[in-house]
């Protein structure tokens, strides 16, 4: 990040690794609770989950999750 200082790098990076893991773990444990996803495939999704940063996540709770 070019003309950033420390201070800055971290005032962006900080809430978006918040961010990421937040989403990364609500995703986790709400596939762990259900019996059925789309695509049929568990371990499918944990594989985008985990695989996918930011957007695996959001595939997962936007799509992946059978309500």
């Amino acid at each position: 990040m070019g003309g950033l200082s420390t201070g800055e790098q971290l005032a962006i990076f900080i809430p978006l690794a918040i961010l990421e893991f937040g989403l990364l773990a609500w995703a986790l444990v709400d596939l762990s609770r259900r019996d059925v996803v789309r695509g049929g495939s568990r371990l499918l999704w944990v594989l985008i989950i985990v695989l996918f940063n930011l957007l695996g996540p959001i595939l997962y709770l936007t799509w992946g999750r059978n309500t």
